[in-house]
């Protein structure tokens, strides 16, 4: 069986929460429709006439890009235009186009973390804070019969953790009444009938990602018909989720050897180089795409040395300046995002049993030509 368009998107959702992404970001659904089966799905940085006549070849309903093909509104659809001549070929060709772009950036496992894991970073901190996943508490009160098991289901689900402990909650023994009404179906008591039942007070964490998943959990598997519970917002801060990633080298090496391993840990011909090729660095700085106003990120983080694309001359300048180095391997190193997704997304459909395809592209959407 293969999943439908909406399904497929949902599990991308928790590789990358639309949430996560920068405000005023352009992701999601850009263009077709997600009511429909999917039979293959091609992952992709761009969405370019090649890309697409990619998906045309391997029959792919879906593309899944990191790049958006839409960036403001549109005024009118010009099919003579190189633009427009692509959106007519997806839409003839009846190809959906989903956009993961900074969600994808900021998510655990997704490009920054991916990215400082090729380089072998440890210790790893977001650069800039993007989203913080509030929290708020979930009292529930359960028959004793059932206790174990109601907490068992809230924390699958994703209740109960306070830092790196998980599995936390507090309970109180107590007795709790209730009088059954007409048209009632009570798992213990009778009609018009006041009952009292021992009872425990459960206390625990709820992060608002897992609301929705903790609730539906602990409903089917409290055994009332109507569950009394709470849920009310904390001061306490939640985990954070950001852009970027600095961490350390697990030793110091130099500059030039850095920019080596950057060549071939992703697979690129050349990197521009800001700073002494012989200095030392440790503390390594790194972010997908273009990241020229992230340096006094990296600076204020302590880095030695920021890992990004698209540095321009007058941001070189500033970073040499206040001590920065800087290796810049292009926009384009975001391909790694490719495999990475396809075989992320091809696990998860083939996990609930859908014979969808996760394929990822082979078209090389660099635009420059390294002579």
């Amino acid at each position: 069986m293969f999943a439908n368009g909406q399904t497929v998107v949902q599990l991308m959702e928790q590789l990358a929460p639309k949430h996560y992404a920068v405000e005023g970001d352009k992701i999601g659904l850009q263009l077709g429709t997600l009511q429909k089966e999917i039979s293959k799905v091609l992952i992709a940085l761009d969405v370019t006439d090649a890309v697409v006549e990619e998906a045309i070849a391997i029959g792919a309903e879906l593309i899944i890009a990191h790049h958006a093909i839409i960036f403001r509104p549109l005024a009118k659809l010009d099919f003579s235009t190189p633009a427009g001549k692509l959106y007519e070929k997806l839409i003839k060709n009846d190809i959906a186009v989903y956009i993961a772009h900074t969600n994808l950036d900021v998510a655990e496992g997704g490009i920054n973390d991916w990215m400082a894991e090729m380089l072998g970073l440890q210790g790893r901190e977001s650069l800039e804070e993007v989203h913080t996943d509030k929290l708020h508490k979930l009292v529930v009160f359960v028959p004793q019969s059932h206790h174990e098991k109601v907490l068992e289901a809230i924390w699958q689900a994703g209740a109960g953790g306070i830092g790196h402990y998980s599995n936390c909650s507090f309970n109180i023994e107590g007795t709790g009444t209730f009088l059954p009404g007409e048209g009632t179906d009570p798992f213990i008591g009778k009609q018009g009938k006041l009952e009292r039942v021992k009872e425990i007070r459960v206390e625990t964490v709820v992060p608002q990602s897992a609301q929705r998943q903790v609730v539906q959990a602990m409903l089917k598997a409290h055994p009332y018909e109507e569950v009394a519970y709470d849920l009310y917002p904390m001061d306490l801060k939640g985990r954070s989720f950001g852009l970027g990633r600095v961490g350390k080298l697990p030793e110091p090496v130099p500059l030039k050897a850095l920019a080596d391993k950057v060549k071939q840990a992703f697979d690129v011909p050349f990197v521009r180089v800001v700073g002494n090729g012989q200095q030392t660095v440790r503390k390594v700085a790194v972010l997908g795409g273009s990241g020229a106003k992230y340096t006094r990120h990296a600076l204020f983080a302590g880095a030695d040395v920021l890992v990004t694309g698209d540095i321009d001359y007058h941001t070189a300048h500033d970073a040499l300046a206040a001590g920065l180095s800087i290796i810049d391997p292009g926009h384009n190193i975001e391909k790694i995002m490719k495999p990475r997704v396809a075989q992320w997304l091809g696990e998860a459909l083939a996990g609930r049993r859908y014979a969808t395809e996760a394929v990822a592209s082979k078209v090389h959407t660099e635009p420059f030509l390294f002579l």
